[in-house]
C-alpha cells in the first residue's frame, strides 16, 4: 500500500515537472524580440518597415524646414513700411534678401514690381506666396499615401496568411499539426499590427506638417494684406 502511494506521488512529481517545463518553453518561446517577431511576418514585412522609415524621414526633415519658415520677425514689416515711406525701396529688398524666409522672399517679388499697377503687385506676390507653400509641400503628399497603403499591405498580409494557413490544412488531411498552422497565423496576423500602426503614425506625421503649413499660409495671407496695405498709404 506504501509502495503504490509513493509511486503515484513520483508520477504526479513527474507530471508537475513536465508541466512546468512545457510552460517555460511556452514562454521561452513567446518570449521573441521586436526583429525576430517582425520576421515572421513574411515579405510583406518589407515594404512596411520600408515606408516606416521613410515616413520618419520625411517627418523630420519637413518638419524642420516647416518649423524655420514659420519664424516671424514682428520687425520685419515695421522696418520694410519705414523704408517704403522713406523711398527706401533698394534698402527694404536688402532687408529681404538677408532675411531667409517665405515671407521676406514674397516682399522681395512685391518690391521688385513697385511702379506697376497695385493688381500686377498683388498677383505677384500671390505667386511667389503658392511656391514657397508648394515647397513646404514637398513630400508631404507622401506620407498621405503611406498612411492609406500600409494598412492596406498589411491586410494583404493577412489574407496570403490565411491562405497559406488553408492551403497547408488541405495538404495535411487528417494529419494537421498545430505548428502547421502557427506560420500562416503568425504571418496574418503581424502583417496586420504592422501596417496599421505604420498606417497610424504616417497619418499622424500627416495631420501635424498640414496644421504646421497652414499657419504658414495665414502668416503669408496676413503679411502680403499688409504689404498692399503699406503701398496704398501715402507717403510721409
Amino acid at each position: 500500500m506504501l509502495y503504490t502511494i509513493l509511486l503515484q506521488a513520483q508520477q504526479t512529481m513527474n507530471d508537475l515537472a513536465g508541466g512546468s517545463a512545457l510552460v517555460s518553453g511556452k514562454k521561452a518561446e513567446i518570449s521573441l524580440s521586436v526583429f525576430e517577431l517582425a520576421m515572421k511576418g513574411g515579405w510583406l514585412m518589407i515594404p512596411i518597415a520600408i515606408s516606416s522609415v521613410i515616413a520618419v524621414y520625411v517627418f523630420v526633415e519637413r518638419y524642420m524646414v516647416i518649423s524655420r519658415a514659420s519664424v516671424n520677425d514682428k520687425n520685419f514689416m515695421n522696418n520694410i513700411r519705414e523704408f517704403i515711406h522713406a523711398g527706401k525701396v533698394d534698402s527694404a529688398m536688402a532687408l529681404c534678401r538677408n532675411n531667409e524666409s517665405p515671407i521676406a522672399r514674397m516682399i522681395e517679388k512685391g518690391l521688385s514690381r513697385i511702379g506697376r499697377p497695385l493688381n500686377d503687385i498683388n498677383a505677384a506676390i500671390e505667386n511667389v506666396g503658392k511656391l514657397e507653400v508648394s515647397k513646404l509641400e514637398k513630400g508631404v503628399a507622401g506620407l498621405a499615401t503611406i498612411a492609406g497603403a500600409a494598412p492596406m499591405l498589411g491586410f494583404l498580409g493577412t489574407v496570403t496568411g490565411m491562405v497559406r494557413a488553408f492551403y497547408d490544412m488541405s495538404m495535411a488531411g487528417n494529419n494537421i499539426d498545430i505548428q502547421m498552422l502557427s506560420g500562416g497565423i503568425y504571418e496574418a496576423m503581424i502583417t496586420t499590427v504592422g501596417g496599421l500602426i505604420v498606417g497610424i503614425l504616417a497619418f499622424i506625421f500627416y495631420n501635424v506638417l498640414v496644421s504646421r503649413i497652414e499657419k504658414i499660409v495665414y502668416l503669408l495671407e496676413a503679411r502680403a494684406s499688409e504689404f498692399m496695405d503699406v503701398l496704398h498709404e501715402p507717403a510721409r
